[in-house]
């Protein structure tokens, strides 16, 4: 049976990954806030100021915002 929501993709079809990536760029973003409004970079307080850890979390953040970007174009197309 053919679904008749035309956003499915978009709210629905999530996968693991998919998931992933957007909590990931909800915490890039408000990591960002917090470095814009009150100079608090929560991240690097979290895990150490430019430790390994808070490297691979922003490398991930930054993967993440690839993804979203590739899942914003696919969706554009459908």
């Amino acid at each position: 049976m053919e679904d008749t929501l035309p956003n499915r993709r978009a709210t629905h079809g999530f996968n693991a990954l998919d998931w992933i990536a957007q909590i990931l760029l909800i915490v890039g973003g408000l990591n960002w806030g917090l470095v814009g409004l009150f100079d608090f970079d929560l991240v690097a307080r979290l895990f150490g100021d430019g430790s390994m850890l808070s490297r691979v979390v922003y490398i991930l953040v930054g993967v993440s915002a690839l993804w979203g970007l590739a899942i914003f174009r696919h969706s554009r197309r459908d």
